[in-house]
């Protein structure tokens, strides 16, 4: 009896529980892994000091043997304005905050988790020889980008992102390292893994903090995602005015990459903005509440979310730089709620979030 277990039956499984692309590569020498270390040494990393575990360069460390790597990935763009659109449609007088288009849902984390091992067991459930497995999403040192391009679903564009003709690059990506000997597949949708920017460069002059050194270079440092999420202690002067409303990542690179023009839309209800309270969801929550947020009420509205990964402190803290570009006048009514959750908040305990309260009082 033939085993099922296919790439072209894998990708199928993966299309019926909701993933949009899917692929197999073997495990291999991956040309990109070999400049990573550079790129650590440079100290581009900042303060992600997993980013060194050297698993992360060498697959075959994380499960013996692997023989073979699946690649999935789901789509999450949802039907709303980009933030380069929203910036000109902002209500209440710009005092609102951009959330990462990612972080608007439930926490992705779980979802994709929860169809990767589906897909696992099935995989278990058909195969008639008997392999080792392990499944991450974005949960381990697993370079899933350069996988998912030598597994045939796009190309790593010049924001670093992987990019794909038809989705564009809202992607999050999920990986099954297995032991099962699966061969590559063929290019998913006819998507050449070769690079389609040529001399495109629109995402590296769009960045604000000059993040993207060189084309496919970033030096996380600069990187408004880093600052706002991974960075734990103050955000550096040189960054604050040109992180703008940014309180939770930045989207402005895949924003102005010509893939996403037409990037089709998801109506997954897990990745629609999540309504907080009654007056509050993630798209484009009001800066003067986020910066007043209890160290409860942070843990508390986003139970279930992936902004946990900020922190509290992390929150207020860009709430404060937020409002600090936001234009507040003390001439203005209707930015004295602002600026008294400012001044509370430049009396804080904690140092980071006083000081960054005291830099934005000092624009007004």
């Amino acid at each position: 009896m033939a085993d099922r277990v296919n790439t072209e039956w894998i990708t199928e499984q993966a299309r019926l529980l909701g993933f949009d692309l899917c692929g197999v590569v073997s495990t291999d020498v991956f040309p990109e892994l070999a400049h990573f270390q550079s790129w650590i040494e440079r100290g581009f990393h900042g303060q992600m000091k997993y980013l060194e575990d050297p698993r992360r360069q060498n697959p075959s460390l994380l499960l013996d043997p692997v023989r073979s790597i699946i690649v999935c990935a789901l789509n999450y763009n949802t039907e709303h304005p980009y933030s380069v659109e929203a910036a000109g449609v902002v209500p209440d007088g710009g005092k609102r905050g951009w959330i990462s288009r990612y972080a608007w849902g439930d926490d992705y984390h779980e979802l994709v988790w929860s169809k990767l091992n589906t897909l696992e067991l099935l995989l278990k459930q058909t195969s008639l020889t008997p392999f080792l497995s392990r499944a991450y999403a974005d949960t381990g040192p697993v370079p899933e980008r350069v996988l998912a391009k030598y597994a045939g679903l796009g190309w790593l564009g010049k924001n670093t992102l992987l990019l794909n003709r038809e989705l564009g690059s809202w992607l999050f990506l999920g990986v099954i390292l297995t032991s099962l000997d699966l061969g590559s597949g063929e290019p998913v949708q006819g998507m050449p893994s070769f690079d389609l920017c040529g001399n495109c460069r629109q995402c590296l002059d769009a960045c604000p903090t000059g993040a993207l050194v060189e084309p496919y270079v970033m030096d996380a440092r600069r990187c408004i995602s880093y600052l706002t999420i991974e960075l734990r202690g103050s955000i550096p002067a040189e960054f604050r005015e040109a992180m703008g409303w940014q309180v939770y990542g930045c989207d402005i690179c895949q924003d102005v990459c010509p893939y996403n023009r037409a990037a089709p839309r998801s109506d997954l209800k897990q990745f629609q903005p999540r309504k907080i309270t009654s007056r509050e969801t993630l798209l484009l929550p009001q800066l003067e509440w986020l910066a007043g947020l209890t160290e409860g009420e942070f843990q508390e509205a986003f139970r279930g979310s992936a902004m946990k990964r900020s922190k509290w402190k992390g929150i207020v803290r860009n709430a404060a730089i937020a409002l600090g570009n936001a234009g507040l006048s003390r001439s203005k009514a209707a930015d004295a709620g602002a600026i008294q959750t400012l001044e509370n908040r430049a009396k804080s305990e904690d140092s980071i979030i006083a000081e960054s309260a005291e830099w934005a009082l000092s624009r007004i």
